[in-house]
């Protein structure tokens, strides 16, 4: 299988992410596509997604532009900065995480994105 490769499109925000080889994102990927409402914790955006599994490689912190799943909310993650409980520049989930993916680009165009708007997962085809 090539890389999974992933439009996330919320609000005024578009942007590529790259899932990798966990088996949390090869369930998120065959649930593609999906939609959802932001919702917004600190440089976080988070909606629960139809993806239900148990927390694989949790971590407690992450890195700029992580995609992570919340086990706790079913929640499908991006990280863009730090969060209300983060200390300094550190980017601390609520809860531990597994990391499904990462951001292609610049993390910080989420900070667009408000609480409440729509977001849409979709496959990026291999051929693009």
């Amino acid at each position: 299988m090539g890389k999974m490769k992933i439009k996330i499109e919320a609000g005024k925000a578009t942007m590529i992410g790259e899932l990798n080889n966990s088996k949390t994102a090869k369930l998120i990927w065959s649930a593609l596509p999906i939609n959802g409402t932001v919702n917004t914790w600190g440089d976080e955006i988070y909606f629960t997604i139809p993806v239900t599994t148990q927390i694989e490689n949790p971590k407690t912190i992450v890195e700029l532009g992580d995609i992570g799943y919340w086990p706790d909310g079913r929640a499908f993650c991006i990280f863009f900065g730090p969060t209300p409980i983060s200390r300094g520049n550190t980017i601390k989930p609520a809860s531990a995480v597994c990391v499904v993916g990462k951001v292609i680009g610049d993390p910080s165009e989420f900070k667009k994105v408000s609480d409440g708007e729509v977001i849409t997962l979709s496959k990026v085809e291999a051929n693009l």
